[in-house]
């Protein structure tokens, strides 16, 4: 009988990893496919498909697709009342769900690498992420089809890129980009969101003020979730979060903290006015309150 070859040791596969998955997503153009793989890939890590966090080369941009125009937000016109006003409204709230959903992405995949966090992040920190990142999918695809009842898609009108120029602004800082995008961009949507729903519901559009319910409601617990991880960052680096965040804030979005304030949802999430009372500019009375839902 001939000899029988060595055997030859079976490599082990490689598991799937979250950061290659969501760097996908976020270079993915079109905003519908995007949400879809963005709401696999929540199902794949919930349903423990997606174990390993894994490294990745995270775009420098998110895919985008050719419309909507970007233009600078001083250019954006002011929305007018009726149907033209509720599709401009919706379609700016689409716009801000969908650059919601690269800033979760672009959070994971680039802090994914402990070299570029500065800190080793706990599987919780992505858990968070990916399920801030599956409601923003979920939103910008309710505003979508509301668009689409009301004879209107996402892209139909401009949109300004001041979102994403921001977070561009906080690519090597962990710190600072919890600091912007979840506690003063998506603080400020707690703020202004409340106006937007009453615009709607006088406008006799109970269907939209409804999705902007969901919506409120869910960015209360990003807020809490930024909050949350802003503190154990600090925490992990020994640094006072106040102070840091106050100095974080006047370094990359100086005139972003403004009044009036919806404090009740700010202190449900855990913001506290001893963050961001001290920056409202000089003259401006801080105390102005946003009226609740």
């Amino acid at each position: 009988m001939p000899a029988q070859p060595p055997c030859e040791p079976t490599a082990t596969p490689t598991p799937p990893a979250l950061a290659p998955r969501i760097a996908e997503a976020l270079a993915t153009c079109d905003p519908v496919a995007k949400c879809a793989a963005v709401r696999a890939a929540a199902r794949d890590r919930t349903a423990g498909r997606l174990t390993e966090i894994g490294h990745c080369r995270v775009p420098g941009r998110p895919g985008r697709p050719d419309r909507p125009p970007l233009r600078p937000p001083r250019e954006m016109a002011r929305r007018s009342r009726g149907r033209a006003g509720r599709v401009a409204l919706l379609h700016a709230v689409a716009h801000i769900e969908l650059n919601a959903v690269d800033l979760a992405l672009d959070l994971i995949a680039r802090f994914a690498d402990p070299e570029a966090a500065g800190v080793m992040l706990p599987d919780a920190f992505f858990d968070d992420w990916m399920a801030v990142a599956d409601d923003e999918a979920r939103h910008f695809m309710m505003v979508s089809g509301r668009l689409a009842a009301l004879e209107a898609a996402y892209g139909d009108l401009p949109a300004h890129d001041g979102l994403w120029q921001a977070a561009e602004a906080t690519t090597g800082d962990l710190l600072a980009r919890l600091a912007v995008v979840p506690l003063v961009f998506e603080a400020r949507g707690l703020d202004v969101t409340p106006g937007m729903i009453r615009t709607l519901e006088a406008d006799g559009d109970n269907e939209s003020a409804a999705i902007l319910r969901v919506i409120y409601q869910d960015e209360i617990g990003h807020v809490a979730a930024g909050h949350r991880w802003f503190l154990a960052v600090a925490a992990m680096r020994g640094v006072d979060p106040v102070a840091t965040w106050q100095s974080l804030v006047r370094t990359h979005v100086p005139r972003a903290v403004k009044p009036p304030f919806n404090t009740p949802a700010r202190d449900q999430a855990g913001l506290s006015r001893e963050y961001y009372l001290p920056l409202v500019a000089p003259g401006i009375d801080p105390s102005s309150q946003a009226p609740p839902i």
